[in-house]
């Protein structure tokens, strides 16, 4: 840019000259002719200065890494921004303390740290906790992610106790660790929010989700990078400790396995498309060509130019939001399916879209809950437009075992009102009894196959889901 403003071979300088800009001498009045200039030179000034004095921020020491013992330069400050997480895997903070609790604890009990350095480890961890809720812990993006923002507060903290946490672990395994437990209490959450939203076609989706938390609750902590240790540790103990099933057997599977949270994502996406139809449905018949259901306003949104639109607008957005709990399943498959065993730093680029759409699911349930709760059935519209296309020409069909119902629609009425005569012209068959299957409501009284659409099938499955989902009456 230099080069750009007081280039020689100007006969002219668009520009004065650096030393002009900054010291302002060479201009006989301090308010010049041209006010442009005189704007110019201030806006300049400070980044000349920047760039005049960058190279000492670029020779300022920096924190030596938790890796670096073999280097002996620090990462570029491009390089350093590039591979941070700790702007967004900090999110794993309670599980990283949890981890490293249940680390402590079994490094103690075999005898790889004292029972004193244990307790201090366990009170730092408790503070660095508290400090975390409350705020005031400071991250920093220099210490890269979560694990070691951590580790570093509390060895600033506690001293040489916490430079012997990372005996016997990596942060390879204890990452793995953290996404299970903060991906098992994830799904808690959202079967939590599917249950609060008493949908019966949902009930598979919390169970496709228990089943997932029961495959991923198995602990890789003490995999290490990929080979295990030679230290005494036990992996029974931590494994017990935090909640899980047992240890994973095999430790490069325990650190590249991410079959976990591509079941998880896939679930979350099952969920999504039925939210999607369920609001694609709600949205029709909230419309004035359906007119089916009516929002409240409280859930509703409005038009700008046209004053009289009343859009049922959250239930667009949860089927629109639907491609984006798609999309995240479909970046996560794409970011393994090209990667060797063990650990790859590409699976870094798991956390945020697995932490998009568990955000997003909850507010699609959470939303949906709500709609449903605000709206009004407009039963004589329903009832208006259920005659419409001879619904109960199939019942007839059942009574007669053939569909003739042709002279109806000659004659621009509906079945039932066919004169019993106009009947026997079809069929000698007919008989009075025929209108039990005639109209709406008879031909809905008249499905009581299991599972149908009947009105008694329909009040026992109501009541199968009121027990299932323990719903008050």
């Amino acid at each position: 840019m230099e080069s750009l403003l007081f280039s020689s071979s100007l006969q002219t300088p668009l520009f004065p000259s650096q030393s002009t800009f900054l010291s302002n001498k060479s201009l006989p009045n301090p308010k010049p002719i041209f006010p442009l200039l005189h704007r110019l030179n201030s806006r300049f000034q400070p980044l000349l200065c920047t760039m005049s004095h960058s190279s000492e921020a670029d020779t300022k020491p920096k924190e030596t890494k938790l890796w670096g013992g073999r280097f002996e330069e620090s990462v570029t400050d491009i390089v350093e921004k590039f591979t941070e997480s700790i702007s967004f895997d900090k999110q794993l903070y309670k599980h990283d303390i949890m981890g490293s609790k249940a680390h402590a604890s079994m490094l103690a009990q075999q005898g790889l740290i004292s029972i004193s350095e244990r307790d201090s480890i366990l009170k730092g961890l408790d503070e660095i906790e508290r400090s975390i809720e409350a705020g005031e812990f400071v991250w920093r993006t220099d210490r890269e992610d979560v694990h070691m923002n951590i580790e570093a507060a509390l060895t600033d903290m506690v001293g040489e106790p916490a430079k012997k946490l990372h005996a016997a672990r990596s942060r390879n395994d204890q990452v793995l660790t953290d996404f299970r437990l903060w991906c098992r209490d994830a799904i808690d959450k959202i079967v939590a929010s599917i249950r609060n939203l008493q949908v019966a076609l949902l009930d598979r989706d919390a169970g496709r989700l228990l089943d997932c938390k029961a495959r991923l609750n198995f602990s890789p902590l003490g995999a290490c990078a990929l080979a295990g240790t030679g230290l005494p540790i036990d992996r029974f103990m931590t494994s017990n400790a935090l909640g899980f099933t047992a240890p994973m057997r095999n430790s490069i599977d325990a650190v590249s396995d991410r079959d976990f949270v591509l079941e998880f994502l896939s679930a979350n996406s099952i969920i999504a498309v039925h939210l999607s139809r369920i609001g694609e449905e709600w949205v029709l018949w909230a419309s004035e060509e359906f007119g089916f259901i009516t929002p409240s306003d409280s859930v509703s949104t409005g038009s700008s130019i046209m004053p009289q639109k009343k859009n049922p607008d959250p239930m667009e957005l949860v089927r629109g939001k639907s491609a984006r709990v798609i999309g995240d399943l479909v970046t996560l498959l794409t970011l393994c399916k090209g990667l060797p065993l063990a650990y790859n730093r590409d699976l870094q680029e798991d956390k945020e879209p697995t932490f998009d759409s568990v955000k997003t699911i909850i507010g699609m349930l959470e939303v949906s809950a709500e709609f449903a709760q605000n709206i009004t059935l407009n039963d004589e519209k329903i009832r208006e437009t259920l005659p419409a296309g001879y619904l109960d020409a199939t019942t007839l069909a059942d009574y007669l075992n053939i569909s003739r119902y042709s002279r109806c629609v000659s004659k621009n009425c509906q079945l039932q009102d066919l004169s019993l005569e106009d009947m026997r012209n079809l069929s000698p068959v007919f008989d009075n009894d025929v209108y039990e299957f005639l109209g709406v409501k008879n031909a809905v009284k008249k499905f009581s196959s299991y599972g149908s659409t009947g009105l008694a099938c329909v009040a026992d499955q109501l009541d199968y889901w009121v027990a299932k989902l323990e719903i008050k009456k």
